[in-house]
């Protein structure tokens, strides 16, 4: 599910902002982008990511808009800047023109340097940890909108998926009787052309042949599936990612459909079959958002 958080945090005269976004993703790819004052916090960072979702590709960047690089003041160091000059006296002595100005002079190697203000490791660590999860939180109370609505998406089409698969079920009785009397008129058939099969034999191996053409147990089975996918939606599952297991779940779907289209040689079952499959198709793409 996507989603986007954002939070920030001050230590002392230092400012940062967090932001964390959320993209679709099979499986769970968290980035994380600190600026280099922060870098030895990734690890922690990305933990604490982890530690809230399944599934997704997460993006997480924390930046300083003024800088993370400040200062306190500016040290002169005079011993250096005092060289320099002598240096320039000596030179404009031997008769070289011209003239070291103050803002030559600072530019100058070793002259002067930005002090940074002395500021607590820990102090940084637990102002960006508090502010991650913040972001998280704010990250996360979106998605649990978007999951409510793909909640509601999922129930409306599995229970058009359960009614199309009570269609197929009223017609498998005669479904199968269609079979069987158009087997029973090709064996009589083919004894009154030979005159020397079995006929009754025949229809024996071909009324077998027509159970094996049964769909009762393939229809059973995908009833026992809906269920299960409501029971996964409505109370989760133990030790187990829910999108993964619904994905798992919908491949057992695709299994008995296709098996019931094999099988049933029927127009009206046959349309009935398109409409499934289309339906499971677009459950799996959904399910991918599902944590």
């Amino acid at each position: 599910m996507t989603g986007f958080g954002c939070s920030s945090f001050q230590v002392e005269e230092l400012v940062f902002d967090v932001e964390v976004r959320a993209v679709n993703h099979r499986y769970l790819d968290v980035r994380v982008r600190l600026p280099r004052l922060l870098a030895g916090l990734e690890r922690e960072v990305r933990a604490r990511v982890q530690a809230r979702f399944d599934r997704g590709k997460i993006d997480l960047s924390v930046a300083a808009p003024g800088g993370s690089e400040r200062s306190s003041g500016v040290e002169v160091d005079l011993e250096v800047a005092r060289g320099y000059l002598a240096a320039a006296a000596r030179l404009q002595s031997e008769g070289i023109e011209g003239a070291l100005d103050i803002g030559t002079l600072f530019a100058l190697p070793g002259v002067a340097r930005l002090v940074q203000p002395e500021i607590s490791a820990e102090a940084l660590r637990e102002a960006l940890l508090d502010a991650v999860g913040v972001a998280v939180d704010v990250l996360d109370a979106m998605r649990v909108d978007e999951g409510e609505a793909l909640e509601r998406d999922l129930v409306g089409r599995i229970a058009g998926v359960e009614a199309c698969a009570e269609r197929i079920e009223s017609r498998a009785g005669e479904v199968q009787q269609g079979v069987r009397e158009r087997l029973q008129r090709r064996a009589e058939q083919l004894g009154r052309e030979t005159g020397l099969l079995d006929a009754a034999r025949l229809y024996q191996e071909l009324v077998i042949a027509a159970d094996r053409l049964d769909i009762t147990e393939e229809l059973v089975r995908l009833r026992s599936h809906v269920e299960q996918f409501r029971t996964i939606i409505r109370e989760g599952e133990s030790g187990n990612p829910v999108g993964r297991s619904l994905d798992f779940l919908l491949q057992e779907f695709s299994r008995e459909v296709n098996t019931v289209g094999s099988k049933a040689s029927d127009a009206p079952v046959a349309h009935e079959i398109v409409y499934l499959k289309t339906e499971i198709e677009r459950l799996r793409e959904q399910v991918q958002n599902v944590e």
